[in-house]
């Protein structure tokens, strides 16, 4: 058998974070990770989709580690302000109400946490859950349901890091066009640079240190599984969790790191993002045509624009090349340090991109 459910699965739990801060809707499994390149195949030949396996995550080296740590360092300060501007945003859409955050897991589950104990500070009724959405496969419904029935979804927000290209927010919307349950589609995130985010503190494409690992900063969670071996009718998506892991987890570190500076940071105004959305968006685009026509390919998942995306495709995927705008950033460090580990070509993005990083998978002869 691929994969065995733990028990209580459907209980909801917290992973390595204190249960007050989140709840994870998703079933718990064991499964076997699938090999980097017999994934990449998989995916590319069609002969399975992404969500139905799961990669090997292990500990990061100790030079990957420090670069992690000079990253929370020199931009955590900038994190918390954005995440005291966001939380203030979030609680004047429907003032005096609970504020429900769904955060689309996992990327979005370091935020919603330090969305959750700022919203509190800030004197906020907030509670916080995390959920899979799955591109070409939809948000979990029977997650969905479950909330419904014990919130108001009208008081709910969906809560993400960051935006590469947009293609989570646009199955957002897609997957929630019906509004099931009476959820809108109303996504709020860090930074924003595709103009796909409803709410947003920010469109610079920034290093946010959670970006740069895995489990070991989602509370030892993996990314969400969906397929029929062990996501069944009433099941949650699927994940696998990672306790042996524990002696290197960063979750609480971070939030630890980040949430105390929120809490006493200034809230600053975000109104404007929504007048910037459409120029940013066709930004963004037009950046997509120009490096699909440069890599020869009709097939947009390759394409992997911003700092986070292009970090886990190096982690996760099997690129070709990393596409960078400045040699000398800080913030993309962590990138020249994972290409030269893995032999992976680092060439100029161009000065006018919004973006600073951009990773281009490798294809393996199967493009539209």
């Amino acid at each position: 058998m691929e994969a065995d459910a733990l028990p209580n699965a459907q209980a909801g739990f917290s992973g390595s974070y204190d249960p007050a801060d989140v709840t994870f809707l998703l079933k718990p499994v064991t499964m076997a990770a699938t090999d980097v390149a017999a994934k990449e195949a998989a995916i590319q030949s069609g002969r399975r989709h992404y969500s139905e396996m799961i990669a090997p995550e292990d500990i990061p080296d100790a030079a990957y580690l420090a670069l992690y740590d000079a990253a929370l360092a020199r931009n955590g300060a900038r994190l918390a302000r954005d995440v005291a501007s966001l939380a203030a945003a979030l609680a004047a859409r429907r003032p005096g109400r609970e504020i429900v955050l769904l955060s689309l897991a996992r990327a979005g589950t370091p935020i919603g946490v330090l969305l959750t104990r700022t919203l509190r500070a800030q004197g906020h009724q907030a509670v916080h859950y995390s959920v899979s959405i799955i591109r070409d496969r939809g948000i979990d419904h029977v997650a969905l349901a479950h909330i419904a029935a014990r919130h108001d979804p009208r008081d709910a927000v969906f809560i993400d890091g960051w935006t590469g290209k947009g293609a989570i927010a646009r199955e957002l919307r897609a997957t929630l066009a019906d509004n099931p349950h009476g959820f809108q589609p109303v996504l709020a995130v860090i930074a924003d640079p595709s103009g796909q985010a409803d709410i947003a503190a920010t469109d610079d494409d920034y290093l946010i240190a959670s970006g740069l690992l895995n489990g070991i900063v989602s509370g030892l969670v993996s990314r969400s599984i969906l397929n029929d071996t062990v996501v069944g009718p009433g099941d949650f998506h699927a994940c696998v969790t990672y306790p042996q892991y524990a002696h290197a987890d960063l979750s609480r570190d971070f939030i630890e790191a980040i949430a105390p500076m929120a809490a006493q940071a200034v809230p600053q105004p975000i109104s404007g993002h929504a007048d910037r959305r459409a120029q940013l968006t066709q930004a963004c685009e037009n950046m997509l045509e120009t490096l699909l026509k440069q890599a020869e390919t009709g097939d947009r998942n390759r394409i992997k624009p911003g700092i986070a995306e292009a970090t886990r495709a190096l982690l996760r995927r099997m690129p070709e090349r990393l596409l960078i705008r400045d040699p000398q950033d800080e913030d993309i460090a962590h990138l020249i340090h994972l290409a030269a580990g893995h032999g992976i070509p680092v060439e100029p993005l161009g000065d006018n991109a919004r973006y600073r990083a951009v990773a281009i998978i490798r294809s393996l002869g199967n493009d539209a």
